[in-house]
């Protein structure tokens, strides 16, 4: 049995790799924004914990509320979504709300989190997207979630060496059909998942850092 956790459980990805570690009987303690996230972590079995990653205040308490565990695999799924372009500025307000969620909830969870997955010489994986794949930009649609993007596989990509026993890794979990990508996604979040999962598991250490598709093969040219 593995020990996982979830940060940004309430909904979509996160809520399905809770369920599915969870049918397999592992483990796992999922963190949620809200009292019906918590509900939905808690009716699968799961252990919850209240957590908004896009407040720092709030963000810095994650250690102490694992107190000391070790983690087989942790996931940073985290993350909110913007389609504007580039035809006109962000606003601060829209800006932050994006890099607060998408990296800096990141950055505040790797010091915490990765000497853990460390002690159980474990992978941390965190949720990105074909978006962020700067030799793959065909438009500016969504530029702000692109730039928040490339910047959590840039953070992934240097964290992973101060944590040399555990493996990092950026994963895209392709286009799939949740609140954020839409009913008219192709991919299913079970099937999404369901791929992730042994895709994560036979990461190795010469991977460490990398960025991935859900199916496990690397994007070229980030």
């Amino acid at each position: 049995m593995s020990h996982v956790l979830v940060i940004g459980a309430s909904r979509g990805i996160g809520l399905e790799f809770v369920r599915q570690y969870r049918a397999d009987g592992h483990r796992v303690i999922a963190t949620a924004r809200d009292a019906a996230g918590v509900a939905r972590i808690e009716a699968l079995g799961a252990q919850a914990l209240k957590l908004d990653v896009a407040e720092p205040a709030s963000a810095s308490g994650l250690a102490w509320q694992l107190d000391g565990e070790k983690i087989d695999v942790a996931l940073y799924v985290a993350g909110v979504y913007s389609t504007a372009g580039a035809t006109q500025p962000p606003t601060r307000e829209e800006f932050d709300r994006l890099m607060h969620t998408n990296v800096l909830g990141a950055m505040q969870a790797i010091p915490q989190v990765a000497p853990m997955v460390e002690a159980a010489r474990g992978r941390f994986v965190f949720i990105t997207s074909e978006m962020g794949h700067i030799a793959g930009a065909g438009s500016s649609f969504g530029w702000t979630y692109r730039v928040s993007k490339a910047a959590l596989n840039m953070a992934v990509a240097s964290a992973r060496h101060d944590y040399p026993q555990a493996i990092f890794a950026a994963m895209s979990p392709g286009w799939v059909r949740t609140d954020m990508g839409g009913p008219g996604a192709p991919l299913a979040v079970e099937d999404s998942v369901r791929a992730m999962r042994p895709a994560i598991q036979a990461l190795t250490p010469r991977q460490s850092g990398a960025f991935l598709n859900y199916d496990g093969e690397p994007f070229a040219g980030w």
